[in-house]
């Protein structure tokens, strides 16, 4: 790693305030610190903001407020989050280890940067990491690669699996800037694809800080699943993932969610077939027609063709279990 300077924080204020250009907040620096080591990342200063922000899980404004230091462990445990919205819970637990669930912050959950092997190649062409530089990926390896959203620029894909499940509960990120004005983003709205800039993860502006995430009361807490297809069964990122929520009367759907990860950019909602499925009956037949919408059209990239019945299935395997 090259030099650093280091400084702890109160509060999320002072946070802000003492970052310049060319440092990085950090809290449980489970990607961060992968990346100083790879310089990859190279930071001249860090500011810890594990004491700044909340570790808190609250009932907030008809809905509920997670602190951006609660860690993905705790997140995953919490009672709120259980009988409320456990969608979040069978997320989290599905990604990572337990060693890193314990450290991982959700803030920083939110912000964790991709894992194509090409932007962790320091040797290889990547406009990632160096913007003009080329996508290696796209003539390259890519069997983990994007199959909707990605440009010629970028195809690799957001890592997170709490994110797919903010992204089906139309979740909203709170954040402070260095003139303590609070802002909210949705989260449909907060990452973003890699068009010709694909070094911009998110949209997330310049010094400021994420200081919570909030998920509004909703009817999903009875019927929801999360599904991660990937190489092995233990920590592994996904080839694709699934989060899927119903509203049910009876047998028959009110609303439904649905989103995926391990095949974009960014966690990614399929509305289409979100579209189909309400007022339909919750069978078999409606989930594989509702997977045969939101896989239509999908452009695979040369080594990555089987995600499309891959996906297919997993989105009608996790409709299914959401019963």
């Amino acid at each position: 790693m090259r030099p650093f300077s280091f400084n702890k924080t109160e509060n999320a204020a002072k946070a802000v305030a003492s970052k310049k250009d060319q440092a990085q907040f950090i809290a449980g620096g489970t990607n961060l610190v992968d990346l100083m080591k790879k310089h990859i990342a190279q930071p001249d200063a860090l500011v810890d903001i594990t004491g700044s922000l909340s570790d808190k899980i609250e009932i907030a404004n008809k809905g509920v407020r997670i602190g951006a230091m609660v860690r993905n462990s705790a997140l995953a445990t919490n009672s709120k989050i259980l009988s409320q919205y456990p969608l979040i819970a069978k997320a989290v637990l599905a990604g990572a280890s337990p060693q890193i669930r314990n450290m991982a912050s959700t803030g920083g959950n939110l912000l964790q940067r991709t894992r194509c092997p090409y932007f962790y190649d320091v040797t290889s062409a990547c406009n990632k990491r160096k913007p003009g530089s080329g996508c290696s990926a796209l003539k390259g390896e890519n069997r983990m690669s994007a199959v909707v959203g990605y440009s010629d620029q970028c195809v690799a894909v957001h890592p997170s699996d709490l994110c797919v499940a903010l992204a089906a509960l139309d979740a909203s990120v709170n954040i402070v800037n260095k003139q303590q004005q609070k802002a909210t983003i949705a989260f449909k709205d907060f990452h973003r694809l890699p068009g010709d800039q694909p070094q911009i993860d998110n949209k997330l502006p310049a010094n400021t800080l994420i200081t919570s995430i909030d998920i509004a009361s909703n009817p999903f807490h009875k019927n929801s699943a999360y599904v991660k297809l990937r190489d092995r069964d233990s920590y592994a990122f996904a080839l694709v993932s699934v989060a899927a929520a119903l509203h049910l009367q009876g047998n028959k759907i009110t609303e439904a969610r649905l989103a995926s990860g391990g095949v974009a950019h960014k966690p990614w909602r399929w509305y289409a077939a979100e579209s189909y499925l309400k007022g339909k009956e919750a069978t078999p037949l409606h989930f594989e027609k509702a997977a045969a919408i939101a896989t239509e059209g999908l452009k695979p990239l040369s080594g990555n063709a089987f995600k499309i019945p891959m996906l297919k299935g997993a989105i009608a395997t996790a409709l299914q279990n959401c019963l």
